[in-house]
């Protein structure tokens, strides 16, 4: 707990909050012209639903940064570990940061994601064969069911369980538990639609198109 709470530690973690809070979903949406993720389709600004405005590259631009930035923070965090002998307690913290900066982002009034593919970023950080293992799950879930919520959903159920199997129980495997409790616990309106059937699947419930204008036609002759 002294090394959260030294410079170090410290800067760490707000670093990595700060890195989190970098809402790709909805910079790469402005960068393209796009409506804010956060009003339309699911409300989520995430990539399944920056994928609903029919924009396949801005989506895949957004899961790349929300990934990276879980990725980039972890990294670093371990970094300063080598360099400055950060504990292990640290290195936890500075994970679970990012992801609430993600999900409660300082730069967008603290409405952000549910932080799957961020999430996704910090366990290939922690340790890449795990991380590899739940993405794995992820994309299985997601071929065969089309549900990304569901993916999700059994991907952070597994993480925690191949953890265990993979390394057994030690202060990392809790840090995994704790962010695959948050995880679900961000999805739990996405479980109610599942349990109803009214879940929308991957590439559904599309943005609307803004309505074609009709132009007069040109008048001849005349003033």
């Amino acid at each position: 707990m002294a090394d959260i709470l030294s410079v170090w530690g410290l800067a760490a973690v707000a670093a990595a909050y700060l890195i989190g809070s970098l809402s790709f979903a909805v910079i790469v949406s402005k960068f393209y012209g796009l409506d804010d993720p956060r009003s339309y389709g699911s409300g989520n600004p995430g990539a399944t639903n920056v994928l609903r405005s029919g924009r396949k590259k801005a989506a895949a631009l957004t899961l790349l940064g929300d990934a990276l930035k879980g990725l980039v923070a972890v990294l670093l965090a371990r970094w300063l570990q080598s360099h400055f002998g950060l504990a292990d307690e640290v290195v936890a913290a500075v994970a679970v940061a990012v992801l609430a900066g993600h999900m409660w982002p300082l730069f967008f009034g603290f409405k952000g994601g549910k932080g799957v593919a961020t999430a996704g970023g910090v366990l290939l950080a922690l340790n890449p064969l795990h991380g590899l293992a739940v993405l794995a799950t992820w994309l299985a879930v997601a071929f065969l069911t089309r549900y990304s919520s569901l993916a999700a959903i059994t991907a952070a159920f597994m993480a925690p369980i191949y953890w265990q199997l993979f390394y057994g129980i030690d202060a990392r495997a809790l840090v995994i538990l704790f962010i695959a409790a948050l995880l679900v616990w961000r999805h739990r309106e996405n479980i109610n639609r599942l349990l109803k059937g009214k879940e929308s699947k991957i590439g559904g419930n599309k943005a609307p198109k803004p309505p074609k204008v009709k132009y007069p036609p040109p008048r001849v002759g005349g003033h």
